[in-house]
């Protein structure tokens, strides 16, 4: 499962001259924090780049109000590029975390974009293509893995610590440089959206990785504590 991605942002991968090109076909707009800046179900066909700021990609699942979140997208990268191409409802519901600035585009004149620029159109179908791939593991991950896997993985990526890294614990446990170790910055509900889980089921969950002194929590706050044992429990390797 991945929400972060590990390609570059659709802006880094263009030329200055299609740089310019794009960002000339739409007027920059502000978004205040919570705000929907797309919406799963809506017929918009227009096209966002990012310019700052941070959002979450997420879509229903069928479990009631829980939603799935699919992606954390950033500056400089393309959001609602498939209702733009196959003009139909959007996929997904795009919120920003934050203020957030963006470049808006019309559908329309993004088609004709790619039709002049058919590297870029290469660029964006090959996107497309891996957010596809991505949604389908997280879907997976969401039918196959418990609560206590997903956390643990999602922990990991988000703190971006490497386990094998210098945070790895020795034989008698957490070593004391872990005291300081990498957090997730996240809310409990926040946490619990971006593994398809309800927030009871979340705080359960660090409630174990706590008593095993895994992780510290505090106020949106989860600080990783032996990043290899968590690695293991995201692996399936449950005591």
């Amino acid at each position: 499962m991945g929400l972060l991605g590990n390609e570059l942002a659709f802006a880094q991968t263009l030329t200055p001259q299609e740089h310019e090109g794009v960002m000339a076909l739409g007027h920059r707009k502000r978004y205040p924090a919570d705000t929907h800046l797309l919406t799963e179900g809506d017929r918009s066909s227009h096209v966002l780049i990012i310019i700052r700021g941070w959002v979450t990609v997420s879509v229903a699942t069928d479990r009631g109000a829980t939603r799935l979140i699919l992606g954390l997208r950033g500056p400089g990268e393309l959001l609602g590029e498939m209702a733009a191409l196959d003009q139909h409802p959007r996929s997904a519901t795009v919120r920003a975390l934050g203020p957030i600035e963006a470049q808006v585009i019309s559908g329309d004149a993004f088609r004709r974009f790619l039709i002049l620029y058919p590297r870029v159109s290469a660029l964006v179908m090959r996107q497309l293509t891996g957010r596809l791939r991505s949604a389908d593991q997280e879907r997976s991950a969401l039918a196959s893995l418990t609560v206590l896997q997903r956390l643990a993985g999602r922990l990991i990526e988000l703190s971006g610590v490497d386990p094998s890294g210098p945070y790895a614990p020795s034989a008698a446990g957490p070593s004391s440089a872990a005291a300081s170790g990498p957090a997730v910055q996240l809310a409990q509900d926040e946490l619990a959206a971006t593994i398809g889980a309800t927030r009871e089921a979340v705080a359960k969950a660090l409630r174990l990785l706590r008593t095993q002194n895994i992780v510290r929590t505090g106020n949106r706050m989860v600080q990783i504590l032996d990043p290899a044992l968590l690695a293991l429990l995201a692996d399936g390797h449950q005591e």
